[in-house]
């Protein structure tokens, strides 16, 4: 069990680390919001991955992950969702939509208040199949033979949940350490087009995706 759980916080850590709709997400509010707003989006995303080794626990992704009309209702449905983020994103940068110059000595204003952030992270996050799949092939590879597979598993989906509330504070706190620069007109429309973009070619690739 130790090497075994080792290998799967490296691979977990991996999977965290790596750029998807989640991460465009929180980036996007935090530039509107800040710390806060960022974090309560990461706090959503990391609400959906509980209910889903909630789910896997209870047998239900296994359900979703057999069913291809089930499947491809929570794929298209999250598809859709990305792209409507993405559209709104671009909506919001386009000229004279930005909020005036922030003060050097406030904090960004909210554009987004945290009950928000934390429903457009939760969706994302539930609207992805691929994280059923994530708890219904990857953590049955690390539970050995003879161990009691509902013990071990809770295990690894808490790790891998723990990883996910460590990843979003800490990238949240970055986001709003680089509060004053992201909060430019400039900056702000820029990365908002960037986000829009991104958002709307994930959920393009989702849909598209087998």
């Amino acid at each position: 069990m130790p090497d075994q759980y080792l290998a799967f916080l490296l691979v977990t850590g991996l999977l965290t680390l790596t750029p998807g709709p989640d991460m465009a997400l929180v980036l996007r509010n935090g530039v509107r919001g800040g710390t806060s707003v960022a974090w309560w989006t990461g706090l959503g995303c990391c609400t959906g991955i509980a209910g889903y080794a909630a789910a896997s626990a209870l047998g239900l992704a296994a359900v979703l992950a057999a069913s291809a009309t089930a499947f491809t209702i929570v794929k298209l449905a999250g598809a859709a969702y990305l792209v409507y983020l993405g559209a709104r994103a671009l909506w919001h940068a386009r000229p004279g939509q930005s909020e005036p110059p922030l003060a050097t000595d406030v904090a960004p204003v909210a554009l987004l208040d945290r009950r928000a952030a934390f429903r457009q992270g939760l969706l994302s996050n539930l609207l992805n199949p691929k994280i059923a799949l994530i708890f219904l092939t990857l953590i049955p590879q690390f539970v050995s033979p003879g161990e009691p597979p509902l013990v071990t598993t809770a295990v690894l989906a808490g790790s891998f949940l723990a990883m996910a509330v460590l990843w979003w504070r800490s990238f949240s706190l970055a986001v709003g350490a680089l509060g004053r620069l992201l909060a430019r007109d400039g900056v702000r429309s820029g990365i908002e087009r960037l986000t829009g973009v991104v958002l709307i070619g994930l959920g393009l690739r989702v849909a598209f995706s087998h």
